[in-house]
């Protein structure tokens, strides 16, 4: 009688204390934000990730009436940064933005692993952005196959840039150079914009980089587009073919960014930082900066969207290093 009476103790404490902790969630909920919120950018600034994250930052502020503070962290392919917000306590005052390359270097299996769909509370996804197949001038090649060409004549010498192991721009290069059939070198950095200033330099000799950093270097002609990893050719590219029209149609590398919470955060929280992102992009002056940057604002998201997406691409990425023999 008495074990019973203990069992059934232990069950009415446990129930309290959930009721507990869901009635402090709650009114912490009902409560945010009641302080700055920190976005953790796992990139460098002046990348397309810290762009698209100032943009909107200061219509979210006007929003919720607290700052959103830009922390730059970059480091192994944007994995430094996203383990941060994935370890931080999940009250909604410390977010991530990423990309793609978060899910890229889930399926590689890096030095830094996260459990991506079980780490994170996706938020809301807020923009699709193409990456641009750049060479150096030096070489003097006007299209895809040239490059093509010359690797093929000089096996294992040409080299390619990347923003780190699992980035977009190095599972780019991997999946052309798989359908290409050419031995090229990794070189990888912390982020896309020291990536190009050694591209400018001569350093290396091609790389995929994303449009926000590629096109003033394009224009200034300090590095030559040869193609664009989109379906369709951009209106900021327009005389750029796409790696389809080029002869490679297997190599689509286009990334998307969004915002994910810690796992565990409060579904209100979530659902106020989504409502207030989500109206932040509807602004016509964010969607003409981010098409400045060659962006396409993902208007139509929400967390259970989001969560979807990256749940079907990450199986996708999982599945490329597979059959492309994607490795570190």
């Amino acid at each position: 009688m008495r074990a019973s009476e203990g069992h059934v103790a232990n069950i009415v404490a446990t129930v309290v204390g959930a009721l507990a902790f869901c009635a402090a969630s709650l009114a912490s909920a009902q409560g945010y934000p009641a302080k700055p919120i920190r976005v953790m950018v796992p990139w460098p600034p002046a990348g397309i990730v810290d762009v698209a994250g100032r943009v909107i930052a200061e219509r979210v502020q006007a929003e919720l009436g607290q700052p959103m503070i830009i922390e730059n962290k970059p480091g192994a392919g944007g994995m430094i940064g996203a383990d941060l917000v994935a370890k931080s306590a999940a009250d909604g005052y410390t977010l991530l933005l990423t990309s793609t390359g978060l899910n890229m270097n889930a399926a590689l299996g890096g030095p830094i692993s996260i459990d991506v769909p079980n780490a994170f509370e996706p938020i809301r996804l807020v923009a699709w952005a193409p990456s641009v197949l750049v060479a150096y001038p030096g070489l003097k090649m006007n299209s895809v196959k040239d490059l093509v060409a010359h690797a093929k004549a000089n096996p294992g010498r040409m080299s390619y840039a990347s923003a780190g192991n699992g980035s977009p721009a190095h599972f780019a290069a991997e999946m052309f150079r798989s359908e290409a059939g050419i031995a090229i070198v990794h070189v990888p950095y912390k982020g896309a914009p020291p990536a190009m200033a050694d591209q400018i330099a001569g350093r290396v000799d091609f790389h995929f980089a994303n449009a926000t950093v590629a096109l003033p270097q394009i224009k200034a002609g300090k590095v030559v587009a040869l193609a664009i990893t989109t379906e369709k050719r951009s209106a900021l590219l327009p005389e750029v073919p796409t790696m389809a029209e080029a002869g490679f149609p297997e190599t689509k590398a286009s990334q998307w960014l969004g915002y994910l919470a810690p796992a565990g955060t409060p579904r209100e929280i979530v659902d106020r930082v989504s409502a207030a992102i989500g109206k932040a992009i509807s602004d016509p002056a964010v969607q003409s900066a981010f098409a400045r940057q060659a962006m396409d604002v993902e208007a139509d998201s929400s967390p259970a969207s989001f969560r979807a997406l990256m749940r079907a691409d990450l199986q996708r990425w999982q599945s490329i290093v597979k059959s492309a023999g994607i490795k570190l």
